[in-house]
């Protein structure tokens, strides 16, 4: 028998559970689970933490914020619960696809896509799209590359769908191919998931399967549900629930000894704590449908991502490495193939493979390096001093004596910042100290003060 006291402490208890229920509930905008991150003010140890979108870094795209510490009133709940129901898509995944059969009956005068909804149009819909402009006769061949009929979402932090190059898709299909990989987790790789679906309907011989994680709802329209699933990877939170991720739990699964590979192409301005928090996850459930003897294995991966992000991404993962081959895409102006000096483009492919592995086509200029045991490109020299081959942009790197490492060619040594720069940098001040704390010795990105952002409400 508990006493009054031991029943108001019970009672009080009860209260703090049900109130972090109702906390954890609060901490969800649009776009899944948000993500907790630190304000800090120069010179300051401490900054306070707040939970925002996980996916969007502007708050035009999605206003949800709120201080860690702070109580939400059921008013307020309420209102965010509403919010959120009305930015779902109007279709769900199983609607689209029985939408999408529907559609592929029709003859082709009949077939219509609405460019200002992104929508596959049924005749009985085509009243309440008459104002609209509309592309007609839609092909099969057009209903098997969904990227080229949807425009690209070009938020360069959110969604930033530059697609690969038909250039760079078809290396990365080959070198899957090469490798032995008969199974690839698309993760934010529509184009890739795309020619390998379009190769599997028409070649009995291809036995590359794909499954598309993406943030994008659109694909759904194209895409049964064991090929796609609506995923954020910013949180590894799949929309579908439990059901996508038990589709995505069933890919992983290797049958008869076939290999599976994570091939993700992110936003260049996500951030690399939030999108390597996913990743490993994603591991961690192809390792859990693992047989035995794998448990100390990495899943194969490539991390297609800008090389300048190389000592972020090696912090998360350090079996990674980078390969010099540079990935293009269509629709960006800057990262073309066949560029030479600073337009080149920056994008590389990481990966947890022996860099041996990875074979770079020689017609392009890339090389092999011996002594470095990789592929290299052509003005990438090995530097007998570094014993390594150090380029990062594609260009010759020079070596300097004093920084004890290869910089860029238009670098050079400062006495003033001890250190290279370009001739035209503002030297540094001796007195500036870290953003974070204000001690010298370290910058902000590196102060043992500063909280990293962590997933909340997983």
């Amino acid at each position: 028998m508990l006493s009054s006291g031991s029943l108001t402490l019970a009672a009080e208890a009860l209260k703090q559970i049900c109130w972090c229920l109702l906390y954890v509930i609060v901490c969800v905008c649009p776009l899944g689970p948000a993500l907790l991150f630190v304000k800090t003010s120069r010179g300051k140890e401490e900054g306070r933490r707040f939970y925002a979108c996980s996916a969007c870094r502007d708050r035009k795209d999605c206003n949800f914020f709120q201080w860690e510490d702070e109580k939400v009133s059921e008013t307020r709940l309420a209102a965010r619960e509403e919010y959120n129901r009305n930015r779902q898509p109007f279709f769900t995944h199983r609607q689209n696809v029985e939408r999408y059969r529907n559609f592929v009956l029709l003859p082709l005068s009949k077939r219509r896509f609405c460019q200002e909804c992104q929508q596959l149009l049924l005749p009985a819909e085509w009243e309440k799209h008459s104002d609209h402009q509309f592309l007609c006769d839609i092909s099969t061949a057009q209903l098997k590359s969904p990227s080229q009929l949807l425009y690209p979402l070009e938020n360069k932090k959110t969604n930033a769908q530059y697609l690969f190059a038909d250039r760079s898709c078809q290396f990365l299909l080959d070198l899957i191919i090469d490798l032995g990989f008969r199974r690839v987790l698309s993760v934010g790789t529509p184009r890739l998931h795309e020619i390998i679906q379009s190769k599997a309907s028409q070649e009995e011989d291809f036995r590359v399967r794909s499954l598309l994680l993406d943030i994008d709802f659109r694909y759904s329209q194209f895409y049964a549900e064991d090929e796609f699933c609506h995923y954020n990877m910013f949180n590894h939170y799949f929309f579908g629930g439990e059901a996508a991720r038990e589709t995505c739990r069933k890919f992983l699964c290797q049958d008869n000894g076939e290999r599976v590979i994570m091939v993700t192409d992110p936003p260049f301005g996500g951030l690399v704590e939030a999108l390597a928090s996913s990743f490993k996850k994603l591991m961690a459930m192809w390792k859990e449908t693992e047989k035995e003897g794998h448990n100390n294995q990495e899943m194969p991966m490539f991390w297609i991502f800008p090389y300048f992000f190389e000592s972020r991404i090696l912090e998360f993962f350090p079996s990674f490495s980078m390969m010099d081959y540079q990935v293009d895409y269509d629709n960006h102006a800057l990262y073309k193939h066949g560029k030479t000096g600073r337009r080149q483009s920056p994008v590389r492919i990481f990966t947890n493979l022996t860099p041996s592995m990875i074979v770079l086509p020689v017609e392009e200029g890339y090389r092999f390096c011996a002594l470095c045991e990789r592929y290299v490109s052509s003005g990438n020299q090995h530097c007998e001093i570094c014993n390594s081959c150090t380029s990062k942009d594609g260009r010759r790197w020079k070596h300097c004596v004093l920084c004890k490492k290869c910089v860029k060619p238009s670098w050079f040594h400062c006495s003033n910042c001890n250190r290279c720069a370009l001739p035209n940098h503002s030297c540094e001040r001796t007195d500036a100290g870290c953003f974070v704390c204000g001690r010298a010795g370290h910058k902000r990105s590196a102060c043992p003060s500063l909280s990293r952002a962590g997933t909340a409400c997983q």
